[in-house]
């Protein structure tokens, strides 16, 4: 699955990354000159939990799906990477094995730095140093917000929350609905509630009391955002 180059899309999604558009020509070009392209089908395992870091990843196209193992077996999904978000570099950093499995959720792309290349960028761009201190900032801001979020707001308002997220980084316009928007990364309902740390039950009757609110509509294919203002509204009146 492996191709030379990034198509025009897959670029577009890298170079408009919120931290990776904030570094300088120079750096970006070095970071995506000695990188390469990696293409999984849905399901693929991209890096597992254990094992030595090797290299440095982006999203390109896709979806990482991030996950873990209860004693039980059952797989947990935490997290999943969107387009233009890059992982992996802190395992590099302290040198310890990676936390984590990690797979390709539908067709994804992944974007690649070699270690020793990732090294090198650093020995020559002082400025990434910086540049990744503020990238690991940001992750500790967002996951302190998320202890907030399931310590205080109730399931009602982190749903919202998560499927205005879902939005920013998936949403399309909908075909049959000019002012609607459809999440096109595909969940399942379990996989949605073990992003928010509650049961599928109870997600569920969350997403069927705003379908019945015409918030959202629930589709075979996926989850359509009827009304994003009441979307937002919900999140705003339950902080």
């Amino acid at each position: 699955m492996d191709e030379p180059i990034l198509t025009m899309e897959e670029r577009e999604a890298i170079n408009a990354g919120r931290w990776f558009s904030t570094l300088s020509p120079s750096l970006r070009h070095d970071i995506l000159r000695c990188a390469y392209v990696k293409r999984y089908k849905d399901g693929e395992l991209i890096a597992s939990r254990g094992e030595p870091p090797e290299q440095w990843i982006a999203c390109a196209k896709g979806a990482v799906r991030v996950s873990s193992t209860s004693v039980s077996g059952k797989q947990i999904t935490l997290t999943y990477v969107e387009p233009g978000i890059w992982f992996g570099d802190v395992s590099i950093f302290d040198g310890d094995r990676r936390t984590h499995d990690v797979y390709a959720h539908g067709e994804t792309t992944t974007l690649n730095v070699a270690k020793a290349d990732f090294k090198k960028i650093l020995d020559t761009h002082i400025e990434l140093y910086d540049a990744m201190l503020r990238l690991h900032a940001r992750r500790i801001r967002q996951l302190f917000g998320l202890v907030e979020d399931l310590n205080t707001l109730p399931l009602r308002a982190r749903l919202a929350k998560q499927l205005n997220h879902l939005v920013r980084s998936y949403g399309v316009p909908s075909l049959s609905d000019a002012k609607a928007i459809r999440i096109s990364l595909q969940l399942a309902q379990e996989e949605l509630a073990q992003l928010l740390g509650a049961s599928r039950q109870r997600v569920n009757q969350e997403l069927k009391q705003m379908e019945r609110e015409n918030v959202i509509k629930i589709e075979p294919s996926g989850l359509t955002i009827l009304d994003r203002q009441a979307l937002l509204k919900i999140v705003n009146s339950d902080i």
